[in-house]
């Protein structure tokens, strides 16, 4: 052809095999995903026949990565990352230096230099965020309290790697490497480094918070009040990859942090959902180049020269970050349910590490082997994700039925487990036992104290519990579908149980536990889909209420009312 076609051929052949590798994988009853990291090997270089552009295959997953993170950017506010920051912050920080530890070791004793150690170390230690929101949001447990610290974790191990990616250039020298460039440094490089880093990303966030806050939703109405459909989307994607691609360029900090913190400020417009709506296709698109992009990186050669330190690097992932993050979310007195999905979201690794291993090779710090193996245990982690989080429940189950020492572990000498004893009479009879108190639970508790209803919250971010009382709320921290939280919920003497929570993981066990204990109480559920909503009704657990519908149905009854016709039968 007379001209270059490289791109087109790389999109075609990317998209053409992951569809049918991702439907084959389906049907085999494996997530999708597994189908496109296998099209990423078969056009990659490790295989005969076509090899895709490489280089551009790895931009076009950054742009995926960028509108993922965007995404998610528009679900999780502010509020909710500070509303995790006591366990997410500690917890992310003492996981990666277990993590570390555990590379730097093993590798060491394969003589390894400590340089390549660590940043072999470092690139096990952190997990993919488009792994993780993909699995999330399969389950529908992204708004989740389980979900919130999960990301937030994650966003936590982001900015540290955003850190180390900055000062690994610097370090070099002293960790037995290259200088960029070949230059000599002076001593006073390395603070100078810290810095300057610490001084861009402060500077970032300060731009974000307090003027893209403010300016950003304002750009959203204005170009909302055009009517036009092409000019809305193209905003939204303007500030996806305008935001990431300049904050990487003027603050040195990630694509990826840059385009989440654009969704946090697009999030405080009132066409959010919108925005969400319009990007989705391109997320959808663009996050399977990802995935293909990753398989083109691998070199299925590692598998057959070096399988047992393949064994030990997945080992180190999918074994090793899980429960050292199982016994750190445990230590902080959170359920074993959220211990086990940050466990889960944490038993892989993706696109940080590739950065990082890549640097690492340029510096002269990691082998090539080690590029490999990070890439084997990538590939690994990635594809075998999924089936981690559909084993959480089972497990869960089986830990609490057979290990008394797990139920104390989340209870033991905990003071928010246990309503406190100057709780008063009327709160611990005939009282609603609210679920959940997240955006939905917080405006029942808000009518509930309008009514003059007494009522007592079950809820699993400490942190809320803490706040709720403080202001003379009654409230037990812990996971609802144990069943020791209902009862210190007073669940026995109740008249109704509110499930305000959109994971629906648990319902079934708490339904169970009310109607044991208390066989006339009333249930009304929450869910987000028409066939969460005909399941849980066919059931029999419970009054379901979906939010479109109820939504429409509240509307119509305000419009019928306004029109002064009786709205007593629209809900017939």
């Amino acid at each position: 052809m007379p001209h270059d076609v490289s791109l087109i051929s790389t999109i075609a052949a990317a998209f053409g095999l992951a569809i049918i590798l991702g439907y084959l994988a389906s049907r085999l009853r494996m997530p999708p995903l597994v189908g496109y990291l296998v099209a990423g090997i078969v056009i990659g270089p490790g295989t005969p026949g076509f090899v895709a552009d490489i280089q551009l295959a790895g931009q076009l997953a950054e742009i995926g990565v960028m509108l993922l993170m965007f995404g998610v950017g528009l679900h999780f506010s502010l509020h909710d990352l500070l509303a995790v920051r006591r366990i997410a912050v500690p917890g992310a920080i003492v996981q990666i230096a277990v993590a570390t530890a555990l590379g730097v070791a093993i590798s060491m004793s394969w003589g390894w230099s400590f340089g390549g150690a660590l940043v072999f170390g470092l690139a096990l230690s952190v997990a993919s965020t488009v792994v993780l929101l993909r699995a999330l949001e399969a389950r529908g447990v992204l708004e989740s309290i389980n979900g919130r610290i999960a990301v937030g974790w994650l966003i936590v191990e982001d900015l540290v790697m955003v850190l180390v990616l900055v000062l690994l250039p610097a370090v070099a020298g002293l960790l037995g490497g290259k200088l960029p460039g070949g230059e000599v440094q002076p001593d006073t490089s390395l603070w100078w480094t810290v810095g300057i880093t610490l001084a861009k990303v402060v500077a970032f966030m300060v731009l974000m918070l307090v003027v893209g806050r403010r300016l950003f939703p304002k750009i959203l109405w204005l170009v909302a009040r055009s009517g036009s459909r092409e000019l809305f989307t193209l905003c939204v994607l303007a500030a996806a990859v305008g935001v990431a691609y300049g904050s990487a360029k003027l603050f040195d900090v990630s694509f990826a942090l840059g385009a989440f913190f654009a969704g946090m400020m697009l999030r405080e417009s009132e066409f959010s959902h919108r925005a969400a709506e319009e990007s989705l296709p391109l997320r959808d698109a663009f996050s399977v180049l990802f995935f293909v992009s990753v398989g083109m990186l691998f070199n299925p050669a590692v598998l057959i020269e070096e399988p047992l330190r393949v064994v030990v690097v997945a080992g180190i992932i999918i074994i090793g970050k899980t429960l050292a993050a199982i016994a750190l979310v445990l230590a902080f007195r959170y359920p074993l349910n959220t211990a086990l999905t940050v466990g889960a979201s944490l038993a892989q690794i993706g696109e940080f590490s590739f950065i990082l291993a890549g640097m690492g090779v340029a510096l002269g710090l990691l082998p090539l082997e080690g590029q490999s193996l990070i890439l084997a245990g990538a590939l690994i982690s990635i594809a075998l994700n999924s089936f981690i989080f559909t084993a959480i429940e089972p497990v869960q189950r089986f830990i609490r039925a057979r290990s008394p020492l797990a139920r104390k572990l989340e209870m033991r000498d905990d003071p928010l487990a246990a309503l406190p004893m100057t709780v008063e009479e009327h709160y611990l009879s005939g009282q609603v036992v609210l679920v959940g108190y997240g955006r939905v639970g917080r405006r029942i508790a808000a009518a509930l104290t309008t009514a003059g209803v007494p009522f007592v919250v079950a809820e699993q971010n400490r942190e809320i519990v803490e706040k709720l009382r403080s202001q003379n709320i009654p409230a037990v921290s812990g996971d609802a579908a144990d069943p020791v939280v209902l009862v210190q919920a007073h669940i026995a003497r109740a008249g109704i149980l509110v499930v305000a929570t959109p994971d629906t993981f648990g319902v079934r066990k708490m339904v169970e536990t009310a109607r044991t204990l208390n066989p006339g109480i009333e249930i009304i559920l929450r869910t987000h889909s028409d066939e969460e909503a005909a399941m849980l009704e066919r059931e029999e657990l419970g009054k379901v209420f979906m939010g479109e519908h109820e939504l429409a149905l509240g509307m119509s009854e305000h419009v019928l009312k306004r029109m002064g016709i009786s709205a007593d039968g629209i809900r017939q």
